[in-house]
């Protein structure tokens, strides 16, 4: 974005209640609750968690989550979804920019479930459990009931443009083209993520607060929690990606989303083929053997529908510059 432009981008609030959140889909058709101009930014609150999902006494909890489960129903899938916001001059074809300039927890709170039949290792767990786990918003960790701190890493689960309007009402569990539940650990503060736009105004919707999250989320969640967050939205006519990617200050980062996990490992590595012919001017076999080289692939997650893979590279490896 050049200077002018920052200079005179404007910044919107973003809270959720009664008239900005659906709960557990994305939408073409879903009016948007926020218009904005391209380059301005949001400053974003999210919730997460059903009724039953609240601790029952020893914390507090936002006063908008009363207000939201009075007049929501989770419908297709679990997730409290802020939005969608509409960026003036999007239209398919272009890339919506999202840089996460901040992300930050704003509850003392979160919790963890093993639900039966889904996660990773179903067939271990049959019972499932929810465990509340406290957080410390000044040291910025959660302790686990055994004494154990993890520093948070605080990033929004979700983050979408509205999909195709083909699509109809879709679930917000399954991450597909358009974003949506991708788990991705990497999206945190000073992290740029690049959504492809398939509606007018891109429409774009944001939730599923992790404070902290390893690749896999192994058990189905993550340390579910209310987040706040401040995102600058920029339409892109001179990018067309296919597929989100992202950019962190040190790496490249593309992904893939499959039901089976070597199909989303060899997405993942095309889209970074393609990416690395398009920054470096490599020949598409020389830039899958610097993936064998110096690419990483990660699995992003395991428990969404679409299993989830990440390939992450070294800026300085795709561009020969330090």
């Amino acid at each position: 974005m050049n200077a002018a432009l920052q200079a005179s981008s404007a910044t919107h609030s973003l809270k959720p209640s009664a008239k900005t959140v659906h709960w557990g889909y994305f939408d073409a058709a879903l009016p948007p609750v926020l218009r904005i101009a391209s380059g301005d930014r949001v400053e974003v609150e999210t919730i997460s968690g059903s009724p039953e999902q609240l601790p029952k006494n020893g914390y507090a909890i936002p006063p908008e989550f009363a207000e939201v489960h009075a007049t929501h129903q989770p419908f297709l899938g679990p997730h409290i979804l802020c939005g969608p916001v509409y960026v003036e001059g999007a239209e398919p074809g272009d890339t919506l920019q999202v840089d996460i300039e901040d992300v930050y927890p704003r509850q003392e709170w979160g919790y963890n479930i093993i639900s039966p039949l889904k996660g990773s290792l179903p067939e271990d767990f049959p019972e499932g459990r929810l465990i509340h786990i406290p957080i410390d918003l000044k040291r910025r960790v959660a302790t686990m009931a055994w004494g154990t701190e993890i520093a948070l890493r605080p990033f929004f689960g979700i983050m979408a443009v509205a999909p195709r309007p083909s699509y109809g009402k879709v679930t917000s569990i399954v991450p597909r083209e358009y974003g949506g539940n991708m788990d991705n650990k990497e999206l945190v503060a000073g992290t740029t993520l690049y959504l492809p736009v398939f509606n007018k105004g891109a429409l774009f919707s944001v939730g599923d607060g992790h404070g902290v999250q390893g690749d896999g989320e192994v058990c189905l969640s993550a340390l579910e929690t209310s987040l706040g967050g401040r995102l600058r939205l920029t339409v892109r006519k001179d990018m067309h990606v296919k597929f989100p990617r992202a950019e962190t200050p040190t790496h490249y980062i593309t992904m893939g989303m499959d039901e089976d996990l070597d199909d989303a490992a060899k997405q993942a590595l095309r889209e970074m083929i393609k990416l690395l012919q398009a920054i470096a001017g490599l020949s598409a076999a020389d830039a899958y053997t610097l993936c064998s080289l110096a690419c990483d692939l990660r699995v992003t997650q395991l428990v969404d529908g679409n299993k989830g893979v990440h390939a992450m590279i070294a800026r300085e490896m795709a561009t020969g510059k330090k």
